[in-house]
């Protein structure tokens, strides 16, 4: 174990989520020496890991550090833990962290879920502070695909939260090798760039799919982040967060790999399949679709200008034509290239 790979204690750390990052983050904080628990909704699911160390739902192939204790008991899970990541998906965020009330205090919570809650528009940061307000919150996104996370190829993540100890606690606990951890104060720009770009990595995939070229793969990318940037500064979120981790680089990965759940549901959806049939094919939650349409909601009560959103918003809900949707979205109003520019003093 090289030295900044050795924590400077050991903690007792908590990952809530069976799922492929919240395994990957309780393998490289085992990895590093730390007591981590990993709780999983299925009974079945976490004696099976505890038997093989492989989580063979998510990551078939890759072996878990045997020190991660799996486990199906929240309240075991999160005895005696100074360090939680919550990587729930966001349709039961809310439900798994209500029966979290009483079992965490004012412990450090760090959310990893990437999405939006229906009803509300939450992110998952405001889920926590209205469900468990006693805790430390925090943030972590990221360009973070987790089989390449397993596999160690070097990468990088972004814990946002304005508390320095929580940062600096999260970055003891991940920063390795492989992986390193940047900080970020704007908590709420972060984790809105992690939840809008699900959106845009449908269409990619759907452009994959459908043969679109290298410059029009390159466009849409950059006129996404466009767009997140001008839905993201009108509910409040810096524009400077978005050229980071975060926002350009969760873009660039997401729009780009076949890893990217979001990224393949497109693309079936370019083949010619259902919604439903894409779905099922992925075995996983595709944020994206949920973020798709609170996110055309949001932006038509706001009147923001998402061309791109509204026109994938048109193929999956109305049954638009893919061909006609993309020729309309070329003979839109042609704006500004940079809208967020730095006023020189």
């Amino acid at each position: 174990m090289t030295e900044q790979n050795r924590p400077t204690k050991k903690r007792r750390i908590t990952v809530v989520g069976g799922g492929s990052f919240g395994t990957a983050l309780a393998d490289i904080s085992a990895t590093k020496g730390n007591h981590v628990r990993q709780w999983m909704r299925s009974t079945e699911q976490a004696e099976a890991m505890n038997t093989t160390h492989v989580n063979e739902r998510y990551l078939p192939g890759f072996t878990i550090n045997q020190n991660v204790v799996a486990t199906s008991d929240l309240a075991f899970a999160l005895d005696d833990s100074e360090l939680v990541f919550v990587a729930i998906p966001s349709k039961a965020f809310r439900e798994v962290v209500r029966n979290m009330q009483g079992l965490v205090d004012s412990k450090l919570l760090v959310s990893t879920t990437k999405g939006v809650e229906a009803e509300t528009f939450d992110l998952m940061s405001e889920i926590l502070h209205e469900e468990l307000p006693g805790a430390r919150i925090g943030v972590l996104s990221g360009p973070n695909l987790a089989k390449e996370i397993m596999a160690k190829c070097i990468t990088a993540t972004v814990i946002a939260c304005e508390d320095e100890e929580l940062c600096q606690t999260v970055q003891e606990v991940l920063h390795c090798d492989y992986f390193r951890v940047y900080a970020n104060h704007d908590r709420y720009g972060v984790e809105l760039g992690g939840a809008l770009k699900n959106i845009y990595a449908i269409v990619s995939g759907l452009a994959e799919a459908l043969g679109m070229g290298e410059n029009t793969k390159s466009l849409l990318i950059t006129r996404a982040l466009a767009e997140m940037g001008r839905f993201a500064v009108t509910m409040g979120a810096n524009p400077l967060t978005f050229l980071g981790l975060a926002g350009v680089g969760d873009l660039i990965v997401t729009c780009t790999s076949n890893l990217s759940r979001n990224f393949r549901v497109g693309y079936a959806l370019g083949e010619g399949k259902s919604l439903e049939a894409a779905e099922k094919a992925l075995g996983q939650v595709a944020e994206g679709i949920n973020t798709l349409k609170l996110v055309k909601e949001k932006a038509d009560e706001m009147g923001v200008y998402m061309p791109i959103a509204t026109g994938l918003y048109e193929i999956i809900f109305n049954g638009h034509d893919i061909a006609d949707i993309a020729r309309t979205m070329m003979l839109r109003e042609q704006k500004t290239d940079v809208e967020f520019i730095l006023q020189q003093s």
